[in-house]
């Protein structure tokens, strides 16, 4: 065996293993091991009014705000709190608001926005 395929099948072994090695889970919602940082935002946010889950990626947590503005009309970005969704000229209803969305910009033109 040559040293070039030696060294190609070692690295592709380690770089193998590296993937499969999984990151630390994530504590379950109402898991008393979340971390204080983590217990004083879930608090902070519950006590603003929002909801407190997991990102659309269920890598982190995140506060979950329902819009004072939502499914109004709206005809730019200037109209909401949160995003003027183009396909329904209206106002989203939460925020974060994950994925990728057709909005109106500012100036009310249509743009694609992509929130992970």
């Amino acid at each position: 065996m040559s040293a070039i395929r030696r060294i190609s099948t070692v690295l592709f072994c380690v770089l193998t293993l590296v993937a499969c090695q999984e990151d630390g889970a994530l504590p379950a919602e109402g898991d008393s091991t979340i971390p204080d940082v983590m217990a004083g935002a879930r608090t902070d946010c519950e006590r603003a009014g929002g909801r407190w889950g997991l990102t659309s990626s269920k890598t982190s947590y995140v506060c979950y705000r329902a819009m004072p503005d939502a499914n109004k009309t709206c005809r730019s970005a200037d109209d909401c709190d949160g995003l003027c969704l183009a396909r329904s000229r209206t106002c989203s209803p939460i925020e974060p608001f994950y994925g990728c969305h057709q909005v109106l910009s500012g100036s009310g033109l249509p743009q694609t926005m992509c929130i992970e």
